[in-house]
Parts: structure tokens; C-alpha cells; sequence
């Protein structure tokens, strides 16, 4: 089937117009650039104070639902604002219009401190391509000052697990640079699976404000409990059931029916854990009734029951489909009572709602709490009593936000116009080896060329 080309203009804008173009272009472009160091600098102070910290697992999670950038891009932008905090001289050139983002985002993926000044100079410079290609071979002769390291690792590796006197378990230990990175990428799965991590962007939800997120170590330590869990659920030591790895917790039924209640809240061989933690477990477990008498010995033990039995909890998550915390789309979840079976609460589809375990706890430990309203819609309160906001308020933007973007420029005392981002370059041809050589400092040998 034939193609046809678009059509080109067939008259010709004057010289003198196209030049006026070309300049408001390129003054627009800088200006662009110059707006960009602001927002890298908000988002590194965002980042630093942890102002994502509502719901979210990272900054860059939080800015693709608020900003509407794609994943990988905001990652990009978190890692370039956190880079450009330790190097003044790459953020002043590009707060000023002289360096492009590009060229600020390649140049960061190598910059220090010491080199920073010489790598400033490179995109001055150079173009954008010429900057990737010149980060391109300073990061090839890092790898190869790597390579002559690695030969030393291998012989101190090393894993020590002891129980600490409090009764935590302590893990420390130095694993070989293949194997770290193995463990490496299976807590980044377990991470991604229990903090919202989804690609599916059809199943973006609404996020507001819950649970103050876990610090990174916590994430780690809930990841590596998952990988545990999900290797003994795959029977990792042959022929023992999946039972005998079951994690008990004795609880009085008046302390799950009331968290103030005096009573026994204890892991089976193990520390106390508070009664709200008692609940937040017995909410979707397996239950063993026992009656005691007023010696302490059991007098009658019941059959042990699920709290949510199979078929109700395939429909609930059929109903919900994930986590139903504003803004978390988790679908692996547990089942949460609204109101708790020892209260009295039916184990009911309308009594039920399902919560990931981070939010699972924020609803029970962290004093956020959860209604269901009479249209059967679900409330969730932040532990002041304020109720959680569905949707963020959209953005204000100005009527002509380019003239905006120019008068704050102007207000600034910061002076763009057509050639504040030109580079030096004359044209001539770029030796990558030889720029390598001269810049890198661990390239005075000629590692550079290759």
C-alpha cells in the first residue's frame, strides 16, 4: 500500500522571522532549564523531609501520581535532585539557563565533588551528545578500577545470625558481590510486592494520606520476612508441612476484645506483643478456641477454624481487588474485620475489608481508623479524627505560564535570553580516549582508550 509524506508548507516564513523563532525557541529552552533547577531543588528538599511519606514508597512513586510523570522518569528526576544537593557548580549552571537537563542528568550520573569542576567545563563545552558519550567512557574506566578490586572480596564472606538480648534476631554478615546482588534483587521483589508497587496502569487508584511509611531498613526487614514466608510455603526443606512453620500468639479473648483488658498477649515461646498486634493477626488467621480453668490448665480445646473461610475470602478479594487504603493498589492483601470479630463484628463481605500489611497495621497499631458507611462505601480517618481526602487538589496554573515562568526569572535578577545554553562547541572532532585521559582521574595511564 503506498505511503504518502506530509505535506510541506509551500510558502517560506522571511529569514529575519525564522531567526526571531529560533531565538525565542532556544530563550524559552533556557528558561525551561532555568525552572528545571527550581523543581530539582524542591523535590530534593520534598525527598530529604520526607514529605512523600503518605502512603507512598518513594519520592518517585509519589511524584508519578502527583505530577503525572512516567515511573522511570521520576526516578530520574529524584536521583538528579539528590546529585545535584552535593554538586553547587552543575545546579548554579543549570539554574541559570547554561546547562540543559540533559546534559545536567548525564554529567550527574558520574560527577563527584573533585571532579566536578572539570566535568562542568565538558558540558560548557560540548553538546548533549557529545556529554553522553564522554559519560559513557568515564563510567568504562570505573568499571574497569572496579574489576581490579573484585578479586579481593571473595574470601571474606561471611553470615553470623544470633538472638540479641531483647529477643530480636540479628543478621550480619559480608556476602560475595553476586550473591549480595541476588539477595539484593529478591528484597527489592519482596519491597515492591508489600509497598505498592505496581505497572499496571490501569489500576492506579487515588492516593491521600495514611500510615507513616517504614524507613528503608524496615522495608528490608518486612522483604526478607516475606522471602522466608514464600520459601518454607514452597516446602524449601523436603517433606516438612507448611504448618510446623506456623507462628503462634497466645491471646486472652478479653484482650481481643478490648486492647485495655489485662490479659496474656504473647508468641509462643517468645516476647509479649501488644494486644492491638494480637487483634491486627487474629483479624485473618487460623484460631484454636481453648478453655482453661482457674488453675491455668486447658480444659476444652475446639477445632481449629479460619478466621475468613476460603470462599468468603475469594470474594472479598474479588470485591476489592487490592489493598483499599486511598492511594494503595497492593493486591495482595490480608482480610481486616471493621469491626472485630471478638466485639462481636460478623465475619460478613460487609464487615470485611482488604488492607496490605503495611496499611493493615496503620489501621491497627497506628491509630488510623476505618468506617464503612450506610451506601457501603469505606471511610478512613487519620489518627487525629481527619478523614483521609480522596483526591489531591489539582495544581493552579497561571493563564500565560510562559510570561509567568519569565517575570519570576526576571523578579530573580536571572537574565536568560537565546544563547544562555549554547555550547563552545566549534565543530571540531570529538577524540572520546584522549577527553577521558585528560579528565578522568584514574585514567592517566591511558585507560581511556580503547
Amino acid at each position: 500500500m503506498p505511503t504518502r509524506s506530509p505535506d510541506l508548507p509551500t510558502q517560506s516564513l522571511p529569514t529575519a522571522e525564522l531567526d526571531r523563532l529560533g531565538d525565542e525557541i532556544a530563550e524559552l529552552s533556557a528558561h525551561l532549564d532555568a525552572a528545571t533547577a527550581g523543581l530539582l531543588d524542591l523535590i530534593r528538599k520534598f525527598d530529604a523531609g520526607g514529605g512523600w511519606n503518605t502512603g507512598f514508597r518513594s519520592c518517585a512513586a509519589w511524584l508519578t501520581w502527583r505530577v503525572g510523570l512516567d515511573p522511570g522518569a521520576a526516578r530520574e528526576r529524584v536521583r538528579v535532585a539528590r546529585a545535584l544537593g552535593t554538586l553547587p557548580a552543575l545546579a548554579e549552571a543549570l539554574a541559570r539557563g547554561e546547562l540543559s537537563y540533559a546534559k545536567v542528568r548525564a554529567l550527574t550520573r558520574v560527577a563527584t565533588p573533585e571532579t566536578e569542576a572539570r566535568l562542568l567545563a565538558v558540558g560548557r563545552a560540548g553538546t548533549a551528545a557529545h556529554v553522553e558519550r564522554i559519560v559513557r567512557g568515564w563510567r568504562h574506566v570505573d568499571q574497569q578500577a572496579e574489576a581490579r578490586e573484585a578479586t579481593r572480596q571473595h574470601l571474606g564472606r561471611a553470615l553470623h545470625v544470633y538472638q540479641g538480648d531483647d529477643g530480636m534476631m540479628v543478621l550480619r554478615g559480608r556476602l560475595t558481590p553476586e550473591v549480595g546482588a541476588l539477595l539484593l534483587r529478591a528484597l527489592e521483589a519482596g519491597r515492591e510486592r508489600l509497598y505498592q508497587w505496581t505497572r499496571d496502569r490501569s489500576q492506579v487508584s487515588p492516593a491521600t494520606d495514611p500510615a507513616v511509611a517504614p524507613t528503608r531498613a524496615q522495608q528490608q526487614a518486612d522483604a526478607l520476612a516475606l522471602l522466608a514466608e514464600t520459601a518454607l510455603h514452597h516446602e524449601l526443606d523436603p517433606g516438612a508441612p507448611g504448618e510446623r512453620y506456623q507462628v503462634v500468639v497466645h491471646v486472652d479473648a478479653a484482650v481481643l476484645a478490648d486492647p485495655d483488658q489485662q490479659g496474656q498477649s504473647v508468641l509462643e515461646d517468645g516476647p509479649r506483643v501488644s494486644a492491638e498486634t494480637s487483634r491486627r493477626l487474629a483479624c485473618d488467621a487460623s484460631r484454636v478456641v481453648m478453655r482453661h480453668d482457674s488453675a491455668g490448665r486447658p480444659m476444652e480445646i475446639g477445632a481449629r477454624t479460619r478466621t475468613i473461610p476460603p470462599a468468603l475470602r475469594r470474594a472479598l478479594q474479588h470485591r476489592d481487588r487490592g489493598c483499599r487504603f486511598p492511594g494503595c493498589s497492593v493486591r495482595i492483601g490480608e482480610g481486616h474485620h471493621v469491626r472485630h470479630w471478638a466485639q462481636g463484628g460478623p465475619t460478613t463481605l460487609e464487615n470485611l475489608a482488604l488492607l496490605c500489611r503495611r496499611h493493615h497495621r496503620a489501621v491497627h497499631e497506628e491509630g488510623y481508623r476505618l468506617e464503612r458507611l450506610v451506601d457501603g462505601a469505606l471511610r478512613f480517618r487519620r489518627p487525629d479524627g481527619r478523614a483521609l481526602p480522596e483526591m489531591p487538589p489539582p495544581a493552579t496554573v497561571p493563564v500565560d505560564p510562559v510570561e509567568a515562568i519569565r517575570a519570576r526569572h526576571v523578579s530573580q535578577g536571572l537574565h536568560v535570553h537565546a544563547r544562555s545554553g549554547c555550547p563552545g562547541w566549534l565543530g571540531e572532532r570529538l577524540d572520546v580516549g584522549w577527553a577521558i585521559d585528560v579528565l578522568h582521574p584514574r585514567a592517566a595511564t591511558g585507560l581511556g582508550r580503547t
